[in-house]
């Protein structure tokens, strides 16, 4: 029989796991001594190695640096990645709440450099407005049957967001024009929204991309909404789970789908004149 999907994920992470220890052991280092390079505590170490805490990328730079691997950084993050984002159910990711699963970003947006963003119904998370995100939210803790804490995990999103204010990070967003016609909330909130996208698409970091509802002779129909973490993670969203790719041959389709739709995207002045016209029509 073929194994569950949490029973492959905690392989993947024993692997993950023997191959730092195997590492350590081949540079001579201690449990302690590696902790001590590293500066963190040397329970950390033994979690890592016993597959118990996850090491996050950052964590396994530091690793392999001090055990003079750093040629195998590339090879353990990707493999760290796909161990932890194989198939996760939103229904179990949220069940203490919806804050909380804001959070659990926060390390992943700190390590990535370039974001690419594809939505076909939403405003990209990072560009949301508080009435915006509190009420998207809600929504999905009533829907998904989870504690609904909507105002704090909207409060936690744009706190999250601030990162596209911060230096060593470029974003590059494209949404289809849909997403700017499909109301969440009330008119009110939704006007600040999209009023919030043509300031925010000024941001120097940003690069906001409107595919217009008129495009003709499409080189690549809508797709499923998704997110691309520098060239190591694709992040696509389902109605029941984020499903997370990290096999670079899946990548490099997504990459090349993010060019074919950014290719039809319209920039500028004239993604603002869309942004300006559903605003108008919410009058």
């Amino acid at each position: 029989m073929p194994s569950s999907p949490s029973s492959s994920a905690q392989a993947a992470r024993e692997g993950v796991a023997r191959r730092l220890r195997e590492i350590r052991k081949d540079a001579g280092l201690t449990v302690k001594e590696l902790a001590a390079t590293c500066g963190w505590h040397h329970a950390k170490t033994s979690r890592v190695e016993n597959a118990r805490t996850p090491p996050s990328p950052t964590d396994i730079r530091l690793w392999c640096r001090a055990c003079t691997a750093t040629d195998q950084v590339d090879d353990l993050i990707a493999a760290s990645l796909h161990a932890e984002s194989l198939y996760t159910e939103w229904r179990r990711r949220a069940r203490t709440g919806l804050r909380q699963l804001q959070d659990s970003y926060l390390e992943l947006y700190r390590s990535t450099a370039l974001f690419r963003v594809y939505s076909t119904t939403l405003v990209p998370g990072l560009l949301q407005t508080e009435g915006y995100a509190r009420t998207l939210l809600s929504t999905n803790a009533r829907f998904l049957d989870v504690p609904d804490d909507g105002a704090a995990a909207a409060a936690a999103r744009l706190e999250r967001s601030r990162i596209v204010h911060e230096p060593g990070h470029r974003f590059l967003l494209l949404v289809e024009e849909a997403v700017l016609r499909y109301q969440i909330g009330d008119s009110d909130a939704m006007a600040a929204q999209l009023g919030h996208l043509l300031s925010a698409g000024a941001l120097p970091a940003v690069s906001l991309g409107v595919i217009p509802l008129r495009t003709r002779q499409r080189r690549l129909w809508a797709q499923e909404t998704f997110n691309i973490y520098d060239d190591s993670l694709v992040s696509v969203e389902l109605l029941s789970a984020q499903v997370n790719i990290t096999q670079p041959s899946e990548i490099a389709l997504y990459l090349k789908a993010f060019d074919e739709l950014r290719a039809m995207a319209v920039y500028g002045s004239d993604a603002r004149a869309l942004i300006v016209r559903a605003i108008d029509a919410l009058a």
